[in-house]
């Protein structure tokens, strides 16, 4: 059974850099039509989905955070990555990452990030 597991720094200064790992368990991320995605929710606010990354390594961004995230992954530790440059306060959410295959959607548990000075 695939298991996702969001890493983070927890607390982010405005104007810094966040960046947020996901590793990934009980499967590998270059598994054909495997799709490895960010998502968060601001407090009291819906999911946005914020990109992903594929099986092949393409990168897909919401257009609203086109230039301010990125997507990367490390395939010899079974991670993925998101970036996301000079935050805001309006970048306080939870983070999930989540694999999407078919029918199939698996989530992390997610973690709390909260941009603070």
């Amino acid at each position: 059974q695939v298991q996702l597991q969001e890493s983070g720094p927890g607390l982010v200064k405005p104007s810094q850099t966040l960046s947020l790992t996901c590793t990934v368990s009980g499967g590998s991320i270059t598994t054909n039509y495997h799709y490895w995605t960010w998502i968060r929710q601001p407090p009291g606010k819906g999911l946005e989905w914020m990109g992903s990354i594929t099986y092949s390594g393409s990168t897909s961004v919401t257009p609203s955070l086109k230039s301010r995230a990125s997507h990367s992954r490390d395939t010899a530790k079974n991670q993925f990555t998101l970036q996301l440059f000079s935050v805001t306060p309006e970048d306080t959410a939870v983070y999930y990452c989540v694999l999407y295959r078919s029918s199939l959607e698996i989530w992390g548990q997610g973690t709390q990030v909260t941009v603070s000075s």
